[in-house]
């Protein structure tokens, strides 16, 4: 195994997903070191995540043990929140180990320059998912949640998240935005020749493209649709699909 063999996944939606992707996900994490010794997590690994001070959502649970596992046999976590999960803070960095980013981050993978964000609120097109990623991205949001008790916090974030799927998950609506969305990352690495990658998500379309030489847009598409990630290799991405042996 390289030095720092990456692995990416993004779009679990876990508590919204069947119980079967959790599983597979919990089992795909005790693949790890052997497939992949740092762990990109690119956003919505829940469906709702909100930190408060001294409460974690009970749903969660089963996979931050998980985490937290494989975390002991020397993985590596970086994470960052997506629209359905941005509202973490310190307990990723102090609880679980990970390098957690709220918003876009630009860091090395593997010895590649990467541009690494969730993707909303980079290229949208429909007027429910700007919404959403305001409301999310707005500290004041989150300060007024913070006073909701979570038990009714958490019923309201289940409809809201079921509203706006109906309203945005259609699959000429996700097509839609998976094309606006790689038409930025196009357009980023030609504004930004010093990457080597680009990686999104939060569309739900798994794309593995070579720009230009040595170069690559990479999206790995949503786990909760046949357990798909990326692995980082020496000639570049791979899309991949889990099929739960170790």
């Amino acid at each position: 195994m390289p030095s720092e063999a990456v692995v990416i996944v993004s779009d679990a939606h876990l508590g919204h997903a069947p119980n079967s992707v959790g599983a597979a996900f919990h089992a795909f994490l005790n693949s790890l070191p052997g497939r992949g010794n740092h762990l990109v997590i690119n956003g919505d690994l829940f469906d709702f995540w909100f930190e408060y001070k001294r409460v974690i959502p009970r749903d969660a649970f089963p996979t931050l043990a998980a985490l937290a596992q494989a975390r002991s046999r020397g993985v590596r976590l970086t994470v960052t929140g997506g629209n359905h999960d941005r509202w973490g803070g310190d307990f990723w960095i102090r609880e679980m180990g990970a390098a957690f980013h709220r918003g876009p981050v630009e860091l090395e993978l593997a010895g590649r320059k990467t541009f690494l964000a969730h993707g909303d609120g980079l290229a949208e097109s429909r007027w429910a998912s700007r919404l959403m990623h305001r409301l999310t991205s707005h500290p004041i949001a989150a300060g007024v949640f913070r006073l909701v008790h979570p038990d009714l916090g958490f019923w309201v974030a289940d409809r809201l998240s079921g509203l706006l799927a109906e309203q945005t998950r259609t699959a000429a609506a996700m097509a839609r935005a998976a094309a606006t969305q790689e038409a930025f990352a196009v357009d980023l690495m030609k504004r930004r020749p010093d990457l080597d990658l680009v990686i999104l998500g939060h569309t739900h379309h798994p794309v593995v493209r070579e720009v230009s030489p040595g170069k690559w847009y990479v999206n790995p598409g949503a786990w909760m649709l046949g357990s798909r990630y990326v692995m980082l290799k020496t000639d570049g991405p791979v899309l991949a699909r889990f099929d739960g042996s170790t």
